[in-house]
C-alpha cells in the first residue's frame, strides 16, 4: 500500500475513497470509510502548507508516504492528512469526510448525542473529532501496527467518483483536486472561501 501512496497527491486522493481509517483507543474502536478527499501538492500548490518550504509545523508532509499529518485549523479543529509522494517532496491528501462503519456510539459521544449518522464525520474537523485524532497522532505511520491505521476498503466504482474545486481555501481554490463519492450523504457541501482570489489556473 505504501507504494500506491508514494505518488502525487492528486493521483492518490481519488484512490483513497473507500479506504478505511481506524483508531483504537481504551474507550473503543472507531472506523470510518473515506468518502471525500482533497489533494495538496507542496511547493507547486499555493494552497499547500508546504508552498513556502519546510517548517517544524509541516515537516511530516515531506515524507515518507503513509504517515499522518495533523494540523489545527483556525485554532479550533484538528484535520488529518495522509502523506503521499516521494520522500523529501511535500504532498498530502486531506481527509474531508467519511462514513462511520464501526464504533458509531463512541463517535457520537465525541460529536454529540443529537448528531445525525451522516454528519458524524462530515467535514475534516468532524472527521477527526469522531475518530479521536489530535496533535499527538501527528507523524503516525498509518501502515504499521499503530493505534491509527489506514486499510483498503471495498472497491469504489469509478462511475461514482467526482472531482471538483477545493473547499474553503483562498488560493488555487478552483483546482479540481477535491474528490468525492457522488450522492453520498456524508460528503460535505461545497463552499467558496470569501477570501478566494482570482483563478490560479490548473
Amino acid at each position: 500500500m505504501r507504494a500506491a501512496l508514494a505518488r502525487p497527491a492528486e493521483e492518490v486522493a481519488p484512490g483513497l475513497l473507500g479506504a478505511v481509517l481506524t483508531h483504537e483507543t481504551p474507550e473503543g474502536t472507531v472506523s470510518i470509510t473515506i468518502t471525500e478527499t482533497e489533494a495538496y501538492s507542496g511547493a507547486v500548490d499555493p494552497a499547500s502548507h508546504a508552498y513556502r518550504g519546510r517548517t517544524p509545523r509541516n515537516a511530516v508532509m515531506f515524507g515518507p508516504a503513509g504517515h499522518l499529518y495533523v494540523y489545527r485549523s483556525h485554532g479550533l479543529h484538528w484535520c488529518a492528512n495522509v502523506v503521499t509522494g516521494v520522500d523529501g517532496i511535500a504532498s498530502a491528501v486531506l481527509i474531508r469526510a467519511g462514513r462511520v462503519v464501526e464504533g458509531e456510539d463512541l463517535a457520537r459521544e465525541r460529536r454529540g448525542d443529537k448528531v445525525e449518522s451522516a454528519r458524524l464525520a462530515r467535514g475534516p474537523g468532524n472527521f477527526c473529532q469522531a475518530l479521536g485524532i489530535t496533535a499527538e497522532h501527528n507523524g503516525t505511520d498509518l501502515l504499521t501496527d499503530a493505534s491509527v491505521a489506514l486499510s483498503e476498503g471495498e472497491p469504489v466504482p469509478a462511475a461514482l467518483v467526482r472531482a471538483g474545486p477545493r473547499v474553503g481555501v483562498s488560493r488555487a481554490h478552483d483546482w479540481q483536486h477535491r474528490f468525492y463519492l457522488a450522492g453520498d450523504p456524508t460528503v460535505s457541501a461545497y463552499r467558496l472561501s470569501p477570501r478566494a482570489k482570482p483563478s490560479d489556473g490548473a
